[in-house]
């Protein structure tokens, strides 16, 4: 086994109430690809930013290899200094770096290198830190949820990028599939204590159930070895003395043990509130269109949502989802088309920007509409303590300023505000940005369970799989062009759809070309009743050009197949790569072309 590259070991953390951090351990190897989880406020976060060396723990090991290389990736990057994307990106390289991967990266992030860091959105500005630590390859990478603010495509480049990385991978995210497709190792911390699992993350909730299981079970255990001690401190003190205190001495232990004991936090517990039912149709849309500019939102779309549906929309960032979530409830106009809501609609709104959130404002007051202490929830009233601990907030917090809060908080607690209200129409836009794994587990049976209509917006592939009934994606997925599609089922099934009306499409226009070239070449030819000049030559000359091909392409393997290559030329590796890949699709192309002239021939001859 690798000697590790960081080691934290022990790491204590209190900021003045119980630890944050109380025994935490982390060992990252070369090559390891480790997912850090826990429930917000467990301390991930904290204890990547001790690993990179940005917060010091109050005790504990910290170790680093002196020759590795670290990169953390920023929450709020600071562009002081820097006049463009490009610059604030390249400072992040080495004396030895390839600028070239500045640009590669910035393209298939979305930037061109050339924006004002000043200007740029909060999705923007994390697009451009993933650029700058992701470009010097370092030998461990520590990222803090870097699939917020990204669009699928994004979503799904950047799990190919981290797949095939040499660097030792550290990360947080709430993104399941994510997880489950670029770890292999996953550290879970708990109530201030960490536990390492060898498997990635597809394999750690069932592990986790198990671990929970024999931790409950030992706790029983042991509260039932002190109602035996405690039987014999009363009955049976005959013994002789000596053996009598020791054995008090571990009855106090035990109780000890048994008082310290924390247990897991407890999870979210929610329904949404009763509200009167809709009318059974709930939208109608009529060949609605949308343009801003010169530039098509939504192209003529049609789509009924009936009472129960649950829509999710997808797309890149900048598609226009927000625009046709407001078409679709009526908050904007279209610019042709018509847009009916049914009857009975009560509507609950989950804003992707948390906008409705005032900073000042306590939670208390926000989950009250500052009417005094109560709430009423189904039509019960409830004193808002209680309810907000249903949500995992302590008592104290009720005068607690929002602006204190975590996302991962400020999410949960504008979701307790949503279930509050009596809604038959839910539009959920990112809702699970910032939730912990056991909370988007709670809104994923809400979603599933809600007797009214959801639309939703979202970027994670499971939720959606785990939830809607159809989904609205662009028609085409990487030039959005304003035509939208509903497809049934998750996003995995609209994958599949997608993909089978494009094999349908190529072997549609195949079968249109085919006679065309069945009908103009054997024509011609027929009329001398051989091949043309040029089809004859293409025949005789295209074996030694993919001759030619097939040998460029095993010299370049040759070279590739040196294990030290990538380490001491990085560049040059990936300038071979890309070559590989032009060289392959050429040969494929010829091999094509040269089987259609060889079966033509034959077709002549025979």
């Amino acid at each position: 086994m690798a000697p590790p590259i960081l080691k934290l070991d022990d790491i204590f953390l209190s900021f003045g109430g119980a630890p944050l951090l109380a025994g935490a351990s982390l060992q990252v190897e070369p090559g390891d690809k480790i997912c850090l989880v826990g429930r917000n406020g467990s301390g991930k976060s904290t204890l990547l930013k001790i690993a990179a060396g940005l917060v010091e723990a109050q005790s504990g090991e910290v170790f680093r290899h002196p020759s590795s290389t670290v990169r953390y990736l920023e929450q709020a990057p600071d562009f002081a200094g820097f006049s463009t994307v490009q610059a604030y990106a390249e400072a992040g390289l080495g004396p030895g770096d390839d600028p070239y991967r500045v640009t590669y990266l910035l393209s298939h992030l979305g930037l061109t290198g050339e924006e004002d860091p000043n200007t740029l959105s909060g999705g923007e500005s994390r697009r451009a830190a993933l650029a700058r630590v992701l470009a010097p390859e370092p030998d461990i990478l520590l990222l803090d949820e870097p699939t917020n603010h990204l669009d699928l495509p994004t979503i799904e480049w950047l799990e190919g990028e981290l797949q095939k990385t040499r660097s030792a991978l550290v990360l947080i995210s709430h993104d399941r599939r994510f997880l489950e497709k670029v770890s292999t190792a996953t550290v879970w911390l708990d109530r201030g204590s960490s536990r390492r699992l060898d498997k990635g993350f597809a394999h750690f909730e069932a592990w986790r159930d198990q671990v929970l299981e024999a931790e409950e079970l030992e706790q029983h255990k042991l509260g039932k070895a002190i109602e035996r001690e405690e039987h014999w401190l009363r009955y049976g003190v005959t013994a002789r003395r000596k053996r009598n205190m020791r054995r008090l001495g571990e009855l106090q232990t035990m109780r000890s043990q048994y008082r310290g004991h924390k247990g897991p936090q407890g999870t979210v517990q929610a329904t949404v509130s009763d509200a009167q039912e809709s009318g059974k149709l709930v939208i109608e849309a009529d060949k609605i269109t949308k343009v801003f500019g010169e530039r098509a939102i939504v192209t003529p779309f049609s789509i009924r949502v009936h009472r129960g549906d649950c829509i999710g929309l997808v797309g890149p960032n900048g598609a226009g989802k927000t625009t046709l979530l407001k078409m679709l409830t009526g908050q904007l106009s279209p610019d042709s088309g018509t847009i009916k809501l049914g009857t009975n609609l009560e509507i609950a709104t989950l804003d992707q920007k948390r906008e409705d959130l005032d900073p000042e404002d306590t939670l208390a007051n926000y989950l009250t509409d500052g009417r005094g202490e109560n709430l009423i929830v189904n039509g019960e009233q409830r004193h808002v303590t209680g309810y907000m601990k249903e949500f995992l907030f302590q008592p104290e917090q009720a005068r607690t300023p929002i602006r204190s809060l975590s996302g991962g908080e400020r999410a949960r607690l504008m979701l307790a505000r949503i279930l509050s209200r009596p809604a038959n129409l839910l539009i959920l836009d990112e809702p699970t940005n910032d939730l912990d794994i056991e909370t988007l587990d709670l809104l994923q049976e809400i979603v599933a369970g809600f007797p009214g209509t959801v639309i939703l917006v979202s970027h994670d592939r499971d939720f959606l799989d785990r939830t809607v009934t159809s989904t609205i994606a662009p028609a085409v997925p990487d030039a959005p062009d304003g035509r939208w599609i509903e497809y049934a089922g998750g996003y995995s099934d609209m994958l599949a759809q997608r993909k089978g009306s494009l094999e349908e499409r190529k072997k549609a226009e195949k079968a249109a070309e085919r006679p065309k070239t069945q009908e103009t070449a054997p024509a011609a030819a027929g009329a001398k009743g051989k091949l043309s000049f040029k089809q004859k030559f293409a025949l005789e000359s295209l074996p030694k050009e993919m001759a030619k091909a097939e040998a460029e392409i095993v010299k370049r393997e040759q070279v590739m197949a040196d294990p030290n290559l990538f380490t001491r030329d990085p560049a040059a590796f990936n300038r071979l790569a890309v070559e590989m890949e032009k060289l392959r699709a050429s040969l494929t192309k010829m091999e094509e072309e040269w089987l259609e002239l060889e079966m033509l021939r034959e077709e002549l001859e025979g």
